[in-house]
């Protein structure tokens, strides 16, 4: 075999294996993953829930998620209507690109 292809040859394969070892290393980090829990509720407002500081209802089991996490503070929606709202949630995708542009549209995701 030549010498030049031989020395191409060699240096493809270390290439190869140090892009190997590369990403097993980047992949075998033991980072805690994140773990996201989204509720959404029909006609609930920020009010009913006893960790916004609601006195009338007791919500203990939403209180310790939001204490052991991240309370929602903040947010802007893109259609305010119900279903196209949802609709923009869980494509997405704004409202006239999802197709969902009031609640009497049918939405098939």
């Amino acid at each position: 075999m030549n010498k030049k292809i031989l020395l191409k040859l060699i240096y493809l394969i270390a290439l190869i294996f140090a892009t190997v070892i590369f990403f097993q290393q980047g992949c075998s980090s033991k980072e805690k993953k994140k773990n996201i829990l989204f509720i959404m509720a029909d006609d609930h407002a920020y009010q009913a829930i006893s960790g916004y500081g609601s006195k009338i209802n007791k919500t203990p089991n939403i209180d310790r998620l939001a204490n052991e996490g991240v309370l929602f503070q903040q947010s802007f929606v893109t259609n305010s209507i119900c279903g196209p709202s949802r609709a923009v949630m869980l494509t997405g995708k704004y409202s006239h690109i999802n197709g969902m542009i009031d609640n009497r549209t049918t939405f098939d995701g």
